[in-house]
């Protein structure tokens, strides 16, 4: 068996004035993602995924990876990690290099799993668990509309929801608000709009005010009052708050039972971290930003954190993710996977999850597994009240939609053996 073409697929955003006449009040999350597609010579498709900057990704793929894996057997999939980590790596790795290595590593295991007809978490070593817990990170989509629900005063009736789907923990950002964004020295605390949606993306911030800080503390307050601690409130930070800030948050959060407290700090300095965990009892989580275990192995090893949280599609793929997952374990530390990128992340972290003896709670968003995944892909992952589990088909057990690729605005690219000749 021999790759004989690899394929990205990409799909342009909508303008403003139509995504918002479609779907006024969601994130048009759908732009921002790159399939890859693997070929084999025996008529067997790998599928791979991963998120932000498609053309980026897709010019590492074609113009750098593709001579590397093209004529090759595609089950050497430890040693195709190592030559595409090994070759970006000698001018810099991280960055749309690691997203492409990430979704070619998912496609590799895809085909692999297909290959022997066994589902991707036996070809891992088999399954410590038949499901996984999942939260509901709230952010809205289609008939779920989570987002608007927290921070329109109605978070104790969301969770009260939430709650009779059978989901027992969720996660919500409700200091957000308070930091400065990219709007500019004039407007500091501007909204600023990407795909449909103010961004979460933002610039460190100093102090947040007495004010800001109760506001944000009186949401999780309003879970409390409305279902007690019958749910689990996880507390993303986006990584907009300096270290005394992060403090002060961090101590107002302590009487709540918080879950975790998620990338309070940007991840680049661990030494922040361990400074944080010696002044709070709330659980620190870390951190999808984190590119490979070199990225992770300061966080564990200075103890920056109680919970880490891989992304499959940016960390390395699952040949990565299970040695950061592996390294994590040694420390007796639990994992949970990142997801709100989309449907091959959610069922390739699946499988990861199906598989590590760590692994503790998968995020997820209602919306999107019910709502633009089944736009993209065959298969619509199972979840019965707040369990994940996954079919025992061969690979990662679902495949692109044939007519996805028919819509308008999607970019199909091509390498095969003629245009690597042809170099």
């Amino acid at each position: 068996m021999k790759i004989i073409k690899i394929e990205t697929i990409w799909q342009n955003a909508k303008s403003r004035d139509a995504w918002a006449g479609s779907k006024p009040q969601s994130r048009q999350a759908l732009p921002n993602n790159t399939w890859i597609r693997v070929y084999a010579d025996n008529g067997l498709i790998g599928l791979g995924e991963t998120y932000y900057v498609p053309r980026a990704v897709g010019a590492i793929v074609h113009d750098v990876f593709a001579p590397l894996l093209i004529g090759r057997d595609p089950l050497d999939i430890e040693n195709h990690w190592n030559n595409l980590f090994s070759l970006v790596n000698f001018f810099g790795s991280s960055g749309a290099e690691m997203r492409a290595i990430s979704a070619l590593d998912l496609a590799l295991w895809d085909l692999a799993g297909q290959y022997v007809g066994q589902p991707i978490y036996n070809l891992l070593g088999g399954r410590n668990r038949d499901r996984v817990p999942v939260y509901n990170t709230c952010v809205s989509y289609g008939q779920y509309l989570d987002y608007q629900a927290w921070t329109e005063g109605r978070a104790g009736e969301l969770a009260e929801n939430l709650l009779k789907s059978g989901i027992k923990a969720m996660k919500i950002w409700p200091f957000d608000r308070f930091g400065w964004t990219l709007g500019g020295p004039l407007n500091p605390q501007g909204e600023v709009t990407m795909f449909g949606q103010a961004t979460a993306a933002g610039v460190l911030c100093h102090r947040i005010s007495n004010d800001d800080l109760r506001e944000g503390v009186q949401i999780i307050e309003s879970i409390r009052k409305a279902v007690g601690d019958k749910m689990a409130v996880a507390i993303e930070g986006h990584a907009r708050w300096n270290l005394p800030t992060a403090t002060r948050i961090a101590r107002s959060l302590e009487p709540l039972d918080i879950f975790w407290l998620e990338e309070i700090m940007p991840p680049d300095n661990p030494e922040a971290y361990v400074r944080l965990k010696s002044e709070t009892t709330v659980p620190l989580c870390q951190s999808e930003r984190l590119f490979s275990r070199f990225a992770f192995r300061p966080i564990v090893e200075q103890k920056a954190a109680d919970i880490i949280m891989p992304d499959v599609c940016w960390c390395g793929g699952l040949t990565e993710a299970r040695k950061i997952c592996s390294l994590a374990d040694t420390y007796f530390l639990p994992i949970t996977t990142h997801d709100t990128i989309g449907p091959v992340a959610l069922w390739a972290a699946a499988h990861l999850m199906m598989h590590i003896p760590n692994a503790m709670i998968m995020e997820t968003v209602r919306g999107y597994v019910t709502g633009w995944y089944n736009d993209v892909i065959t298969d619509q992952i199972e979840i019965r009240e707040g369990w994940l589990a996954l079919p025992d088909k061969p690979g990662l057990g679902t495949s692109l939609r044939e007519e996805f690729l028919q819509q308008p605005g999607v970019h199909v690219e091509v390498t095969t053996e003629k245009e690597l000749q042809a170099w």
